[in-house]
């Protein structure tokens, strides 16, 4: 590691079934590109890559490998959506983002750290998983694992379908308790957000409901603090709540609310679970389309 960027962590698809000890998934904020970074280089879908957050890394390599990078478009010297060999003693500099928050450098081989609870990915907030469960630093030494499993794909792939600045959901659980103004405002992005919560600004939504009992959380819930701002709970977000869930990020957005940056702008829309269920078999589609 020569330089590590703003915030750059070993991230994987995440550690499931903790919530009981307290433990989120963590895992990539962007899975979907995450996912289509592993399939360029012809990895499994799983393995653990480099997770960059707006200003990317420097890394250098000291073996023959193919390397991918996916999610954000960032200044870097590599194409976007492209497998492309790396020799040893090469120099790569990631850049800085564009667009997007967020980028993967994806490694044939993936990267080779510890598994906790079942997951290579940086739990920032309990400091577990990943190198060291923290950020990379300069001077950090990574291994190539052995998660590849199929050759490197030939040929650029096509970008996944653009966003329209619109995260769709489905309602919470408290949806009930709110009128429409959540829906009809703009909300913008805070920069006090983080893998945690994305938390909002806008006009300050009132909860008819009164109190309620602390109750699960989920990836992507909506919730409303007294203040009135909304926090999109997120990978690293805490596995129980008091504050009312008016609605659910649905899972084909999940990756795009990873991609929003501090000041940028976003509305809501409610949909079904039929609609939901057609946006997300629609990128698997994509997905597929990578092989």
């Amino acid at each position: 590691m020569i330089a590590p960027g703003l915030l750059t962590t070993v991230q994987d698809l995440g550690r499931f079934g903790c919530a009981h000890l307290g433990i989120s998934a963590s895992g990539a904020a962007d899975s979907l590109a995450l996912r289509a970074g592993n399939l360029l280089v012809g990895n499994a879908g799983n393995a653990a890559a480099l997770e960059m957050t707006l200003a990317g890394g420097t890394f250098a390599f000291d073996a023959d490998t193919v390397v991918a990078i996916a999610g954000a478009d960032f200044s870097a010297g590599l194409p976007l959506w492209a497998a492309v060999e790396v020799k040893a003693g090469t120099e790569v500099d990631c850049g800085s983002a564009r667009t997007g928050a967020r980028a993967y450098l994806c490694v044939r081989g993936g990267i080779s750290v510890p598994l906790v609870l079942g997951s290579a990915s940086t739990h920032l907030w309990s400091g577990i998983g990943g190198h060291r469960g923290r950020a990379l630093r300069r001077g950090d030494v990574l291994a190539i694992g052995d998660a590849a499993i199929r050759p490197p794909r030939a040929r650029p792939a096509a970008p996944p379908p653009p966003g329209d600045g619109v995260l769709h959901t489905t309602r919470g659980p408290q949806a009930d308790w709110f009128d429409d103004a959540f829906y009809s405002a703009v909300w913008e992005v805070s920069e006090d957000s983080d893998r945690m919560g994305l938390r909002l600004r806008g006009p300050a939504l009132s909860a008819g409901g009164g109190e309620m009992v602390t109750e699960g959380v989920a990836l992507g819930a909506i919730q409303v603090p007294p203040a009135g701002q909304p926090i999109v709970v997120f990978v690293e977000h805490q596995t129980t709540g008091g504050y009312p869930k008016i609605a659910n990020v649905i899972s084909a957005d999940l990756g795009r609310a990873g991609q929003l940056r501090p000041r940028e702008r976003v509305r809501f829309e409610a949909v079904t679970l039929r609609a939901a269920y057609r946006r997300l078999r629609r990128q698997e589609e994509w997905l597929r389309g990578l092989v």
